[in-house]
């Protein structure tokens, strides 16, 4: 038998591997529970000159940014679109998630965005 610590989407799994005969393989989990594997750390990403507020915006996909909709001093209310993002010839709104007072606007129309980038902020 063979112990094996395999990772699958940043989980690690205790594996015992018993050979059977020549050639044949039979795995079975070592424990019930999965043992906790270290996330992967994010590469940090540079700060963004605009002001920063206590609510973070950020892209729900990756796209283009169409249409910015609010400016920064603007009151928003929940549900509000703030930026409009163009993904897979779809528009797609960005909304507030809350209400506030918008504090910063971080990307300008034609940029190109990720998934999880911080497109504006809230106070």
């Amino acid at each position: 038998m063979k112990n094996y610590t395999i990772t699958v989407n940043g989980v690690a799994y205790d594996v015992v591997v018993e050979e059977k005969g020549a050639g044949a393989v039979a795995a079975a989990p070592a424990a019930a529970a999965p043992a906790a594997a270290p996330a992967p750390a994010a590469a940090p990403k540079a700060a963004a000159p605009a002001a920063a507020g206590a609510v973070a915006v950020k892209a729900s996909v990756p796209g283009k940014v169409l249409k910015v909709e609010a400016s920064v001093g603007q009151a928003v209310k929940s549900g509000d679109s703030i930026i409009i993002l163009e993904a897979m010839k779809m528009e797609i709104p960005v909304v507030a998630p809350q209400d506030g007072t918008v504090a910063g606007i971080n990307v300008s129309v034609g940029q190109a965005v990720e998934s999880g980038d911080l497109l504006a902020s809230l106070n």
